[in-house]
């Protein structure tokens, strides 16, 4: 293994946060196929940059943000447990493609130009929560809002209970140390959110530059990084830059989306029946709800999605269970067809 010329101080080397037992371990920064870019903590504690292969056997595909050991051969030989997983559906809307890992926070950065989409402020703290991280709402370019900002602001910490959620101005700098608090030292953190939400912008009025950054390297001094995908934060803390997510398609459990729907999970204890499906149940409380306007029609339309997501996804990946599927479906299309000859 060959280190670059990249090196960070011993202080710095505790921003990569909690590492495994033993020796030899090292952060991926960002994988590239059958290999992958890492920052090791040396004996005297400073990170160096490396480059290094991924063993052939490994049952696992490193990802950034996971702690892998470097063996004698400089070959990725190991990937440690996971904390923390963000992952979302398959590019290919098969399976399940994990984004990031042993992550403490998730920024879910929603920009507030053009107004508040609703959709995908519920649709990404769903894929917050399920990786197990505290996630953060972070409202990018609330200086384009005018007299609707607050509003829409209200509206966001609506759909996201329990988040915390901040208004965010890179041309003013409102929120930013708010945000700040959020990345304190130990912290890996993620930036979640569209092409265009302005995460790159937000990143350096964070760090106070917009310079760019070298690959593995220095910029003026201002901080270290290896790619664009890890920045080691004035704040103490690390961030992992992964690329804008294109398809809002989730691939979550249950509890993340109950996590996000609080409303719905409430009033669904007050249906007739405990498996109540809230579409077309008799004594659905929650439907009951939407048709009063206790609740927004558009919170249930985008938990019914949601829900049908979640079953297909398990069809898909259960062969018996998307067998028994299509025999209904053939069964339920024979007895069509028969009554349309009659």
């Amino acid at each position: 293994m060959t280190a670059t010329a990249a090196t960070a101080t011993a202080s710095e080397a505790t921003r990569l946060g909690h590492m495994p037992a033993g020796t030899g371990w090292a952060r991926v920064v960002v994988q590239h196929g059958t290999v992958c870019d890492v920052l090791q903590p040396g004996d005297d504690g400073t990170l160096t940059a490396h480059t290094a292969a991924v063993a052939s056997a490994l049952p696992v595909t490193p990802v950034a943000g996971d702690w892998v050991r470097i063996g004698d051969d400089g070959r990725v030989q190991a990937v440690a447990a996971r904390r923390t997983v963000l992952g979302r559906a398959g590019t290919t809307g098969h399976g399940h493609q994990v984004l990031a890992a042993n992550i403490d926070t998730v920024l879910v950065v929603v920009p507030l130009a053009g107004g508040l989409n609703a959709t995908m402020v519920e649709r990404l703290s769903v894929m917050a929560w399920d990786s197990g991280a505290q996630p953060v709402l972070v409202l990018t370019k609330s200086d384009t809002t005018g007299d609707a900002g607050a509003e829409d602001a209200a509206t966001a910490a609506h759909l996201a209970p329990g988040v915390p959620t901040i208004a965010i101005s890179v041309l003013t700098g409102d929120g930013l140390d708010a945000l700040r608090r959020h990345l304190g030292p130990g912290t890996t953190t993620v930036m979640l959110g569209p092409s265009g939400a302005g995460k790159t912008s937000l990143l350096n009025a964070l760090e106070g530059t917009t310079e760019a950054v070298s690959a593995l390297g220095r910029a003026g001094g201002r901080h270290t990084t290896t790619t664009r995908r890890l920045h080691l934060l004035s704040t103490g803390g690390v961030l992992l830059d992964i690329p804008g997510i294109r398809s809002l398609e989730v691939a979550a459990g249950q509890d993340a989306v109950d996590d996000v729907f609080t409303d719905i999970a409430a009033l669904a204890v007050h249906c007739r029946y405990a498996d109540c499906g809230h579409d077309g149940d008799s004594g659905c409380a929650v439907e009951e709800a939407a048709r009063t306007g206790a609740l927004p029609t558009t919170r249930l339309t985008t938990w019914r999605k949601l829900q049908g997501e979640i079953a297909h996804r398990r069809r898909r990946e259960n062969p018996a269970q998307m067998a028994d599927m299509r025999r209904q479906w053939k069964a339920v299309s024979k007895h069509a067809r028969r009554n349309k000859r009659r």
